[in-house]
């Protein structure tokens, strides 16, 4: 695929050459629909159709049962779940695609339904004051176990596991989610962190979690085939209150991961409005870019201008889309075309089946259609 543009243009990932440099971004979707929550052929279908990104990255995948906190959203922690895997990381493969997987742990983001009437793990006994999505509708979250030096270990060592799991099931790396109000950002967040411990405190104690998951996860893969994923200027949403000390804590993470030869740093920009939070930075890319040494992925409400302009901006290296590649499975052909951007269908990004998951045609499939 040739073209002019800058996202189209092929990116040299650490070990991987990416075809260009539209990312599909990491999309919860709710399609393991079945006990042992495993992708199915459903999903490696899917994700093969999405294949032509540069990189995929998967939506977020539980490291263990104590990490779940949606319905119907695949683990990566049995064996049942690496065999599921392995038929999407073939399909993608066999298209000439690169995926990397998520590894996920929602914390207290979660609800005791999906821990047998258990309290989900947290730093601290914060509640959130959230709504959790369960089979019985939305319901309000509860205060969280405050995890105790054991229950960080083991998940340390969950997520070293998961890691393993994603390598044995195929994938070309992985992506440690550390955003979006999860467990590793509140850890990060003094409003849902109140721990007096190692892990507590201090900006070196509140990143201590995550480094030490880091450090066991590049020893299974190779630190060019891990990616971070963070979302600094989180404000109002997932139970997350920024404070004065929010972004020095950003910007501590950040210069840190220069000591790592990271695949990427995913950022997003702000899901609200900041601009009038003075402690809060509204331009998330141009904050980092001075101060990341490595490749910086950037998402949150691109299209295919702004994009562009980013990366011609040198603001950053890729760009990552969510919804348009739930509508649009040939997105980067789109751009290619400056093809119009087909609509997505909010009422089936949770539901189960192939309806608004694997049914949207391609540009040239809809021409084809329309012709007849």
């Amino acid at each position: 695929m040739k073209s002019n543009q800058p996202l189209l243009e092929s990116y040299n990932l650490g070990s991987i050459t990416l075809q260009n440099r539209v990312i599909m971004a990491p999309m919860t979707r709710s399609r393991a629909d079945n006990p042992e929550k495993a992708p199915t052929d459903l999903h490696a279908e899917y994700y093969r159709q999405r294949s032509g990104a540069g990189l995929i990255i998967t939506e977020g995948t539980q490291v263990s049962k104590e990490g779940v906190g949606y319905i119907n959203t695949p683990g990566i922690h049995s064996k049942a779940q690496v065999e599921g895997w392995k038929k999407v990381t073939k399909a993608v493969h066999e298209e000439n695609g690169k995926i990397f997987a998520q590894l996920w742990h929602v914390g207290r983001m979660s609800h005791p339904y999906f821990h047998d009437g258990g309290l989900p793990l947290a730093p601290s006994a914060v509640n959130p004051n959230e709504k959790v999505y369960t089979p019985d509708g939305f319901e309000e979250t509860v205060t969280p176990k405050e995890m105790t030096i054991e229950d960080i270990k083991r998940t340390i060592a969950d997520f070293k596991q998961a890691a393993v799991n994603a390598k044995e099931a195929g994938f070309d790396g992985v992506e440690i989610h550390s955003s979006n109000g999860y467990l590793f950002h509140q850890f990060f967040n003094n409003s849902s962190n109140k721990r007096k411990d190692d892990y507590g405190g201090s900006v070196v104690n509140k990143t201590r979690f995550f480094f030490e998951v880091l450090e066991e996860v590049k020893q299974v893969f190779p630190e060019n085939r891990i990616g971070v994923r963070l979302n600094p200027s989180l404000h109002g949403v997932f139970g997350m209150e920024a404070d004065k000390e929010t972004i020095p804590t950003f910007d501590y993470i950040v210069e840190k991961l220069n000591d790592y030869n990271l695949a990427y740093l995913h950022l997003s920009e702000p899901f609200t409005d900041v601009t009038d939070i003075p402690f809060l930075v509204s331009e998330i890319a141009l904050h980092y870019r001075p101060l990341y040494n490595g490749t910086l992925m950037i998402n949150t409400n691109f299209n295919q201008e702004k994009g562009n302009g980013i990366i011609e901006e040198e603001n950053a290296d890729l760009v990552s889309f969510g919804k348009p590649f739930i509508s649009n499975p040939d997105l980067p052909e789109r751009f290619a075309l400056n093809a119009p951007i087909a609509e997505w269908d909010e009422d089936t990004f949770y539901v189960p089946g192939a309806k608004g998951y694997t049914d949207y045609p391609t540009y040239k499939e809809s021409l084809k259609n329309t012709d007849n």
